[in-house]
């Protein structure tokens, strides 16, 4: 083991934001986590050679002690068979987009049984809570594709929405249980926006889609506890909407 320096730590932190959010499922309780990590001090494993993927590996490490120790189980019945590591391996492997070795390094597994468990736990996947899914997307071809992919998932769409107004009026109209959301609208507005008013009247998971993560990790604010970042692979998104809906999160304020 040894130190990590400031320039990897600060290369690493919207990584570790972005993990810690999305595993506990609120902005406040992985920013929280990743402030604890900082504050205890991290160090490198020596099998991770370059400087910021040992960094995040550290904070992954720590970030998932912590959540073990302070996150009770929470009670979803048949639908959450997952168990506390696969759902870790799952957001590393698909969310921060790590190989299964340097996943296993942080959970603390051989490489084999990692494997083995990502498997399993992308089995389950599709036996996964179903979600009524607002898309809110304003190039029509990128809409389309998510709600292939989104169905393709298990999930059903109950609305499009390209403009700030729409998305708001869809989800007055079906109270979706989970928002897709681009950030960027185009003349459509913000997407962020368009969340922040959904959110005034009705709660739901969120998911952001967006190609500049950075500007939505800042630790300020109100942000997300999802993110993807385009482009993104199918079970990505998959993931990330099985961890939305059976962690049942939305937009926290800090």
């Amino acid at each position: 083991m040894s130190e990590i320096g400031r320039t990897a730590l600060i290369g690493a932190l919207p990584y570790a934001r972005r993990y810690a959010r999305a595993l506990t499922g609120s902005q406040a309780r992985g920013d929280a986590m990743v402030a604890d990590a900082l504050r205890a001090g991290l160090v490198a494993p020596e099998r991770v050679q370059e400087p910021v993927l040992a960094a995040r590996v550290a904070f992954y490490t720590v970030i998932g002690r912590r959540a073990a120790d302070v996150t009770p189980a929470e009670g979803h019945g048949e639908q959450d068979a997952l168990t506390p590591t696969q759902r870790m391996l799952l957001l590393l492997t698909s969310l921060e987009e790590l190989d299964v070795p340097h996943a296993a390094i942080a959970v603390g597994l051989p490489a084999s049984d990692a494997a083995t468990e990502v498997e399993a736990a992308r089995a389950h996947l599709r036996a996964g809570a179903v979600a009524r899914v607002l898309i809110i997307e304003d190039e029509p071809i990128i809409a389309m594709d998510l709600q292939q992919l989104v169905e393709n998932a298990g999930h059903e769409v109950v609305g499009i929405a390209s403009s700030e107004d729409e998305a708001v009026a869809i989800a007055e109209a079906e109270l979706p249980t989970l928002v897709l959301a681009d950030v960027n609208l185009g003349a459509g507005g913000d997407g962020a926006t368009a969340v922040a008013r959904i959110m005034t009247r009705h709660r739901a998971p969120v998911i952001f889609v967006t190609a500049y993560p950075e500007r939505l990790l800042t630790g300020q604010d109100l942000e997300p506890a999802f993110i993807i970042t385009k482009p993104f692979e199918p079970t990505t998104l998959a993931v990330a909407t099985y961890q939305a809906v059976t962690r049942g999160v939305h937009l926290d304020p800090v």
